[in-house]
């Protein structure tokens, strides 16, 4: 078992959230943030250095304690030696027998270490239909060129030759942070519920992010894995991809919110997949739809003369965007952006002789 967290202050910061933790879980010692509930941390090596997964007490098995693992880690050679510690002797889940496994989304992160888990446990993979199979063929890519689809979508966007270079050299990596994962899964779905040991659980499906994010709520602990459907501190990715050129995720997300502030009561401590567990719910899902408003707002304004998707950085991001993935995800979003307006007959795209996408606000009739 965890050891107990530190105590912290629960008064509501200025954004009207509370952090009841004072410290993160250090050296593969998970927390316990709920009765059976444990809090593990597990590194990455990129800006964002850390992934939250949740250990729940499960029913034992052949006389050992099950576990239900919810995410899992990218698959590198550090987390598998972070869970190998955990599963090992002396490790805080030593005699563990894992149950089942719940991925959240299908980002690497989440689903990286999920057919390890699977195969060393002989357990079953549990995921929603979409974050499955979306998984299943991005995996696909691994091995192969890039696409001429996806260099066109970049380029359309203003990406220089060089960054368009960076793409055809990284495509095919997601495949290469995540295991192989299991043949068939376990189906969720929205308002689907199900038992973990002593406790109801019922999914919560978001989107925008992901295709078919699946939160998990026990009332009974007043709990809420949010996946990276709620952070605290930092806005997920809402992003526009090649494989659908024409998607509307930003609808999907601003949607999503207002769906989980009706699912979920405001008194839940969330356990999000990056920072840190937190009170508040609904003031933070009020502040991740205002921060998205306030951004098309600026767009609107920017868009009174013609601009490419690159050209539009600054009215959604407060810092300079710089190469490789954050080039990528930046472009992403502001696509997002832009399709919403255009969804809404708020502005219109063009493709110039140049080749590339013009954006501009739409004239009133």
């Amino acid at each position: 078992m965890g050891v107990s967290a530190a105590a912290h202050s629960t008064a509501p910061d200025a954004r009207g959230l509370a952090y009841p933790f004072a410290e993160p879980p250090m050296g593969g010692q998970p927390i316990e943030v709920a009765p059976g509930v444990l809090w593990i941390r597990m590194p990455m090596p990129f800006r964002l250095s850390h992934i939250n997964l949740w250990a729940i007490r499960d029913d034992d098995v052949d006389g050992r304690a099950g576990w239900t693992i919810v995410d899992c880690g990218l698959q590198t050679s550090e987390t598998l030696d972070a869970w190998r510690v955990l599963f090992g002797p002396g490790g805080a889940l030593s005699k563990a027998r894992v149950t089942r496994i719940v991925v959240t989304h299908m980002h690497p992160d989440h689903a990286g270490m999920a057919g390890w888990l699977a195969a060393k446990f002989e357990c079953r993979l549990w995921m929603s239909r979409l974050e499955y199979l979306h998984c299943r063929v991005l995996l696909t890519d691994t091995g192969r060129d890039a696409p001429d689809d996806g260099v066109r979508f970049y380029a359309r966007a203003g990406w220089s030759a060089d960054s368009l270079e960076m793409y055809r050299a990284r495509f095919g990596d997601f495949g290469r942070m995540i295991h192989k994962l299991p043949d068939s899964y376990v189906r969720l779905h929205d308002g689907q519920t199900f038992t973990i040991g002593a406790h109801e659980w019922r999914v919560v499906i978001g989107a925008g992010h992901s295709p078919e994010h699946a939160c998990l709520h026990c009332p009974a602990l007043g709990l809420l894995i949010s996946g990276d459907q709620v952070l605290p501190r930092i806005s997920s990715n809402v992003s526009v991809f090649p494989t659908e050129p024409e998607a509307d995720p930003l609808h999907d997300w601003l949607s999503s919110i207002e769906r989980i502030r009706h699912a979920v009561p405001d008194d839940v401590l969330v356990l999000p997949a990056h920072n840190e567990p937190f009170r508040g719910l609904h003031a933070r899902l009020d502040a991740l739809a205002a921060g998205h408003l306030r951004g098309l707002e600026k767009l609107r304004e920017y868009l009174e003369e013609p601009k490419r998707a690159i050209d539009v950085f600054p009215a959604l991001f407060y810092r300079t965007i710089g190469s490789g993935r954050e080039l990528m995800l930046a472009t992403g979003e502001s696509l997002a952006h832009l399709n919403y307006l255009i969804g809404r007959g708020e502005a219109v795209r063009a493709l110039g002789d140049d080749g590339l996408y013009w954006y501009r606000r739409s004239r009133p009739q």
